[in-house]
């Protein structure tokens, strides 16, 4: 790890994800988290104020990058509910079958280098009655922002930690055995080419 992925890169997408429109986006999907709570990409914690704690039994917090923990380890501390940090990546989730009745990924699906092992690992996790609450940033609807997202792609994963601007969230959870429900859609405001988002709920289908 070099010494931008290591010291500069966390505290930039702790600047950027913790905005006003990303933390409006958290809003409407973490508060329907309940139970046993896996939270995959924990980063640095954005999400720990939007939770409702009275939902909450504990939450697992999955995150590969001690320096992303390293930033949200005080929110953690200070949260209302325990939170028990995960070091593993998603494509190998060190918890039990059936263990979690949520699963929270918000802005995270981008960036893990097998994005399908991945999601096969979250429904693995999740109870059979549970629920897969994810809110992501993707694929474009209109051609030619979805043409720039292309072109954009390769530069932006080089100094955005392997993000990937033109992931479709929505078919990557359908194709992973996962249905769909409460499926909404927008650009946030600013660049097209880095704000169309997918937000919603899913069940093992």
């Amino acid at each position: 790890m070099g010494l931008y992925e290591k010291y500069v890169l966390p505290r930039l997408v702790d600047f950027v994800c913790g905005g006003k429109h990303f933390t409006k986006q958290r809003r409407k999907v973490v508060p329907h988290a309940r139970g046993r709570v896996l939270e995959v990409g924990f980063g640095s914690g954005l999400n720990l104020p939007h939770y409702d704690e009275r939902r909450i039994d504990r939450l697992w917090a999955l995150e590969p990058s001690r320096s992303m923990w390293a930033l949200g380890r005080r929110r953690a501390a200070e949260a209302a509910f325990d939170v028990e940090y995960l070091c593993a990546d998603a494509e190998a989730i060190p918890l039990e079958s059936g263990s979690a009745d949520t699963v929270l990924v918000t802005y995270a699906l981008c960036t893990i280098p097998q994005v399908e092992t991945a999601l096969s690992e979250i429904r693995r996790v999740l109870s059979g009655e549970g629920t897969l609450i994810f809110c992501e940033h993707g694929a474009a609807p209109d051609p030619s922002v979805r043409a720039w997202q292309d072109r954009v792609n390769p530069y932006w994963k080089a100094v955005g930690g392997g993000c990937h601007l033109n992931r479709d969230a929505p078919a990557l959870l359908s194709a992973a055995g996962f249905r769909l429900e409460n499926l909404e859609s927008m650009y946030l405001p600013g660049w097209k080419v880095a704000t169309f988002n997918t937000w919603g709920r899913a069940v093992i289908s």
